[in-house]
């Protein structure tokens, strides 16, 4: 399966934690799972028109979810924290949001 640059970015994550970061160039997105790290560089690159310089991910493996005898998993996601470089622009989707 080809993924598209905007398969991989699924959603940003917008959270207290996430919006401090911000500061330091950092931003958080919720990621196809198997994206790797330089297509997530590829894709933020290519949707946002910024400078990535470094990639972190995170796989979480989803919650076991209870109600009365039935019994589920919510779906299992993968996170990046994208570093963007010194010189880039920030994402303006994210600026409205300090």
């Amino acid at each position: 399966m080809k993924l598209t640059s905007h398969d991989i970015i699924r959603k940003p994550v917008i959270t207290e934690k996430s919006m401090t970061s911000m500061a330091e160039k950092k931003y958080t997105f919720i990621v196809h799972v198997s994206a790797n790290k330089s297509q997530i560089k590829r894709a933020v690159e290519e949707v946002f028109g910024v400078k990535v310089e470094d990639v972190k991910t995170i796989r979480t493996m989803g919650k076991t979810k209870r109600v009365g005898v039935h019994v589920g998993k919510r779906a299992d996601y993968k996170k990046a924290i994208v570093k963007l470089t010194e010189d880039s622009k920030t994402i303006e989707f994210f600026d409205g949001m300090q």
